[in-house]
């Protein structure tokens, strides 16, 4: 008898600097998985400048704030927005939540082992940067998703973040995302320019799934705080999306353990033990 615990699919999507487009990649991503027939969760990890919410055109009452203080339960506060996608939400204009500690963080990575059953996957809108909350949430996926615009200062930004994931922490499963991109070949071009970089100066690479096309749909209904990718019959950037979705979806399993704050790690470390 099988007696393996379910493991949802674990994705963060951060970016070296912010106002690349990482939390409407997030919630697009999620948004074009659901309409795969995927049960995806969303946390918002960007935890003090928290936005996946009025992304989704809602208003949360409670947030992680709350569980963190014992206020909540993580089922309490999870909400459910009109695309279908589950959101954890976070915390926005706190300071306390913008420095939050290695061990606050695991204490929340560990609260989502309680609604492992109900999702296949997680995507972490994680917050911009090399913080050490960024970091820890990075470690804790299973996969990492780096948005990057084709801009001098998106890409040594992003660079530096993912120096910081191969030196520091020896991540890997590390995919880069060109955003706001004039074409396909336009984003493919971007993506070798910077992976042969990594390769030259990291001795490693960085994978590649697709890239996101600008779209000015897209902008005018991010600014109204509404979506289009629900829309999949729509050319452009809900296309992209639902590409982007289409890839992610046939990765294979990720059932290792790289440390011990990690989502679900209890889950993966007995599908490691088990024949």
């Amino acid at each position: 008898m099988n007696h393996k615990k379910h493991i949802p699919h674990v994705i963060g999507v951060a970016s070296g600097k912010g106002g690349v487009g990482k939390t409407t990649v997030a919630t697009h991503l999620a948004s074009a998985m659901v309409h795969a027939g995927q049960r995806v969760l969303v946390l918002d990890a960007d935890m003090g400048l928290a936005n996946a919410q009025i992304a989704f055109g809602m208003r949360a009452k409670y947030n992680i704030q709350h569980v963190l203080q014992g206020e909540k339960s993580l089922s309490e506060i999870l909400l459910q927005t009109p695309q279908g996608v589950w959101l954890a939400p976070g915390a926005s204009g706190s300071r306390d939540m913008a420095s939050l500690d290695a061990t606050a963080t695991a204490r929340l990575i560990d609260a989502f082992d309680d609604v492992a059953d109900q999702f296949d996957v997680l995507i972490v809108d994680i917050a911009a940067g090399i913080s050490s909350a960024v970091t820890t949430f990075l470690n804790a996926c299973q996969r990492r998703i780096i948005v990057v615009r084709d801009e001098p200062a998106s890409i040594a930004d992003a660079y530096g973040l993912i120096k910081v994931m191969v030196n520091e922490f020896g991540l890997d499963e590390i995919y880069l995302l060109p955003n706001m991109v004039k074409s396909q070949a336009h984003g493919w071009q971007l993506y070798k320019r910077f992976n042969d970089i990594c390769v030259r100066f990291l001795n490693q690479s960085v994978s590649y799934l697709t890239s996101i096309e600008t779209d000015e749909e897209v902008s005018s209904e991010r600014a109204k705080y509404q979506r289009v990718v629900t829309q999949a019959q729509l050319s452009g950037t809900p296309r992209d999306f639902v590409r982007l979705a289409d890839a992610v979806g046939k990765l294979p399993p990720v059932a290792t353990v790289t440390g011990s704050t990690q989502f679900f790690v209890h889950r993966l470390v007995q599908a490691q033990l088990s024949p």
